[in-house]
């Protein structure tokens, strides 16, 4: 296995730097892994491949205005802190852009008619990664003092922030939005519901190295970084409810994913699926065998990314690699703010 075996080629004027509206206006491959058919639908037709029984899974994470403009104490330069994780109530991990930035540094977060919200860089994670403890919690003031945090790819501004909100986010803490799940509304989700398809939420709070291009030339020597995330004892009850009536456990995105697959390898030897709350690890390369996720709605990733391989290792990286060149020939919107597939 090579790195390069996930690559491709796409033209920058296929990146989508806006999102549609409204948003199920979305173009939708469908693609069936049995049959080896593939169906261009509309999004807000999503519901035709769902049966009655079937359970959504998706994840209620909600993006922080996670990007800070800083300064450095007491020479006033200017930096940027990208917060990625929240560890303890006053250390977060960040990505810092500035020279200098060495544990025991010193940095402050204007606030307008205030002091400096300080904080005091603590470890060196290696490269732009750094550990900043802050005298206080920066949760009552994030909003006012945090920008969104679009991927690098998108250069375009967002007039609404909340579009980069899934209709059902709840649960405070990604850096990332989980971009599979921006395509439903509350009409479509209370139309499946009503058609009798279940939907559970877990949590998995996204941090920015699942979008990150693999370097490796073998991706088995990557380091994925590990997310926190949560599937509740309701989810649990469900997903294996679903499985013992002949239902599929379809996930909304790669993180739904890693987090249903995290909770059914915690189960062990067993086949059902447990409640999970912590740190997941899980690596998902081609050769691994899906244990609870039967279906897949997702959106097309970047080159040599891990969520690419991911995908690869659901519906098979020749097939994947060969829909994406249809889909480029199609004409469908990448990333964030593109398209979106249902693998089945």
């Amino acid at each position: 296995m090579k790195t390069a075996d996930y690559d491709y080629d796409l033209p920058e004027s296929m990146i989508a730097q806006h999102p549609v509206e409204p948003r199920d206006a979305s173009r939708l491959l469908v693609f069936d892994r049995g049959g080896g058919h593939i169906e261009h639908r509309i999004f807000r037709e999503i519901g035709d491949y769902f049966r009655k029984g079937d359970l959504l899974v998706v994840n209620q994470t909600r993006v922080i205005p996670a990007r800070l403009n800083a300064v450095k104490v007491p020479t006033g330069g200017k930096i940027e802190i990208l917060l990625l994780n929240r560890r303890e109530p006053r250390l977060w991990e960040a990505l810092v852009g500035g020279k200098g930035l060495k544990p025991g540094r010193k940095v402050g977060i204007p606030r307008k008619g205030r002091d400096l919200l300080e904080g005091h860089i603590v470890a060196d994670l290696g490269g732009p990664r750094r550990l900043v403890r802050f005298n206080e919690p920066l949760g009552p003031e994030l909003e006012a003092l945090g920008e969104m945090p679009l991927p690098p790819y998108i250069h375009a501004q967002l007039a609404d922030p909340e579009r980069y909100q899934t209709v059902y986010a709840s649960d405070t803490g990604s850096a990332a939005a989980p971009t599979a799940g921006l395509h439903f509304t509350p009409e479509l989700m209370a139309k499946l519901k009503a058609n009798g398809v279940g939907i559970a939420t877990v949590t998995l709070h996204v941090g920015l190295d699942t979008f990150a291009p693999v370097h490796e030339d073998d991706p088995t020597t990557h380091k994925i970084h590990t997310e926190w995330c949560h599937l509740p004892e309701g989810t649990a009850e469900a997903i294996n409810n679903t499985k013992a009536n002949g239902g599929r456990v379809i996930c909304v995105g790669t993180t739904s994913v890693r987090t249903v697959e995290t909770a059914a390898r915690e189960a062990g030897e067993f086949t059902e699926v447990v409640p999970f709350q912590g740190a997941t690890d899980l690596y998902i390369l081609p050769g691994y065998r899906y244990r609870a996720v039967d279906a897949i709605v997702t959106n097309f990733h970047l080159p040599k990314s891990t969520l690419l391989m991911m995908i690869s290792a659901f519906a098979g990286r020749e097939r994947v690699l060969d829909i994406y060149e249809l889909a480029k020939r199609e004409g469908y919107r990448f990333y964030s703010f593109g398209d979106a597939m249902l693998i089945l």
